[in-house]
């Protein structure tokens, strides 16, 4: 029997209610498919671009990224795509954890939206208070 070869690595990420299911694989020049569009097409701000893609250009890395991003505003997928790759990519070369770690793509940001209480109009906004 053969050795069964694996064609990519994959990883997840998530921030907020974001959740970014990213495969990573070698390739010459580096390049990015969100959903199915390019990462440039996908996202509506330059800087969301740069976030996503910081992992590689931080090592100087250079593979081939497919994320399938679900949930949240388009920051917290583009901090999610970063996330998972960021973890495709230690989980493909152990060394780069030390460097990824030092620069925060991998760990995960707890803050998300605080739930809205009852009696309140919002999370902690309560209803105008008249002293008569």
């Amino acid at each position: 029997m053969s050795a069964k070869i694996q064609r990519y690595t994959e990883a997840v990420g998530r921030r907020k209610t974001a959740t970014a299911r990213v495969r990573i694989s070698e390739a010459k020049s580096a390049s990015m498919v969100v959903n199915g569009k390019t990462a440039e097409q996908y996202f509506p701000l330059l800087g969301m671009v740069k976030t996503a893609f910081s992992p590689l250009q931080a090592l100087g890395a250079t593979y081939s990224v497919s994320a399938k991003v679900q949930g949240g505003g388009h920051k917290a997928q583009a901090e999610a795509i970063r996330m998972g790759l960021s973890r495709a990519m230690v989980e493909l070369v152990p060394e780069q954890r030390k460097d990824l770690k030092v620069r925060g793509f991998l760990k995960r940001d707890p803050r998300a939206k605080e739930r809205k209480k009852f009696g309140l109009k919002a999370a902690r906004r309560a209803p105008q208070w008249s002293k008569r």
